[in-house]
């Protein structure tokens, strides 16, 4: 058995978490690979600075040094911390380079997703180091080393699958059938020019799930800091519990609509092959955790979760063309994703096109619009203050009257539906409502159709 094992900026945050760690390792006697996170605040950090414009004082990496020495200082032999710090001295002296050419603003496109990335190359060697010290043959790897390929554009990249798995078969797999554990840096991997390029915010789930892919494994295990997907944001409904069995679908639709238990693109490596992903919590090993694969059954309940997208806002286009123009509603998606804007709903009828976007975004898509050239767009609105809810169950669609059901419940509390987005999804059925009513709904449904 092969398992790929993702440790997030929590589970490597703290010498508590270290700990636990280490001993999750030495337990575990399947082969495997870890992907690490960098350390809780790390990334933000280094984002932090990039954003300021300006070089980075020496005190900035000797706290750097510090936050990753200290985490594993009680762990670790005299001998081998020292060994450690040498190492991350001499990959600090890499970011202080980076940071220093990146006050030229030619470079700073090329520099941003690699000083983006920095964590991940400390967190790496910190975890490599201190498994070591602790008789487990680990070493660790870049994605450079290990061949994670990249596509896409800088922030929000993808993996190469097939690529990646090619490398690893080469240079990956022989390390593990040896005996060793390669410790990779999630978060990134470098397009063909040997550029990295970040997966998003949170990308080092989906790096767990590429590296599972490429090593064809039996399990993907996400390990993080809570016991699994919830039927409900906990702090919202004090009853939510832990769903123990979820389909690839499910899974999917909760991560992009609100969970912040996984990335979202983390599904669809593990779903391509069929490989089973298990959530778990670092500081709860003996939890089972949330059990992800094809085609779990809902046991009944007409919903298995509930979750909330908020800070969002509809703009409504408005144009008697709509219909009979297909190529405007292309025109004018293309200008909605235009900067890397997120539709979260998309809705249209005769004479009028529906999105559901970021706030932070809407007004700047409006312009866009306006902007776009086209003589056919006659009025653009913003509705602020808006929340997606998601509503998912298993099959969801094929339930005769779900939406009546579920839509019943949102009038009992007064919650005005502002869009639907239904059918796009055999699990969710999606719709908007008044921001201030939304935790409302969310409890109504979960109490209805869940239960405590």
């Amino acid at each position: 058995m092969i398992k790929a094992m993702k440790f997030g900026g929590t589970s490597v945050g703290s010498e508590r978490a270290l700990k636990s760690l280490v001993s999750i390792i030495q337990g575990e006697k399947a082969e495997k690979a870890l992907v690490v996170s960098a350390m809780s605040g790390v990334t933000n950090t280094l984002i932090s600075l990039m954003k300021e414009e300006r070089p980075a004082s020496e005190a900035f990496f000797d706290e750097l040094l510090w936050k990753h020495s200290s985490a594993v200082e009680s762990m670790m032999p005299p001998a081998a911390l020292r060994d450690l710090e040498t190492k991350l001295k001499v990959r600090i002296s890499g970011l202080r380079q980076a940071v220093e050419r990146y006050q030229e603003p030619a470079s700073r496109v090329m520099l941003h997703d690699a000083i983006a990335s920095w964590g991940e190359r400390l967190s790496s060697l910190m975890v490599a180091s201190l498994l070591k010290a602790n008789d487990v043959e680990a070493i660790a790897m870049t994605s450079e080393e290990a061949g994670i390929v990249a596509t896409g554009t800088p922030g929000n990249g993808a993996a190469d699958l097939e690529a990646t798995a090619r490398n690893f078969k080469r240079g990956v797999l022989p390390l593990i059938r040896s005996g060793q554990v390669p410790v990779i840096t999630g978060y990134y991997g470098c397009d063909l020019e040997g550029h990295p390029i970040t997966f998003g915010r949170g990308g080092s789930d989906y790096s767990g799930s590429v590296v599972g892919y490429a090593l064809d494994a039996d399990v993907i295990e996400i390990w993080t800091d809570v016991d699994g997907f919830m039927s409900a944001d906990p702090r919202v409904v004090p009853g939510a519990k832990t769903i123990r069995d979820m389909d690839y679908g499910e899974a999917a639709e909760l991560a992009y609509f609100g969970a912040k238990v996984l990335h979202p693109r983390t599904i669809e490596p593990a779903r391509r092959k069929k490989i089973l992903v298990r959530v778990r919590n670092t500081f709860d090993p003996q939890s089972p955790g949330t059990c992800i694969r094809e085609s779990k059954r809902n046991q009944g309940h007409l919903l298995k979760s509930v979750a909330v997208k908020s800070d969002l806002a509809i703009v409504k286009v408005y144009s008697s063309e709509i219909v009979y123009n297909p190529g405007l509603v292309m025109h004018l998606l293309a200008a909605v994703s235009e900067n890397g804007s997120t539709a979260y709903a998309i809705s249209t009828s005769l004479s009028t096109l529906a999105f559901a976007v970021p706030s932070s975004a809407a007004r700047s898509i409006c312009e866009r619009i306006r902007e776009s050239g086209t003589g056919e767009v006659e009025k653009v609105t913003i509705k602020d203050d808006v929340s997606l809810i998601c509503a998912v169950g298993d099959d969801l669609i094929s339930h005769t009257g779900a939406a009546a059901q579920i839509f019943r419940e949102a009038a009992d509390v007064e919650a005005n539906i502002e869009m639907i987005s239904e059918g796009a999804s055999d699990v969710a059925l999606n719709f908007v409502v008044p921001s201030h009513k939304a935790n409302d709904v969310v409890r109504k449904l979960h109490g209805k159709f869940i239960g405590v």
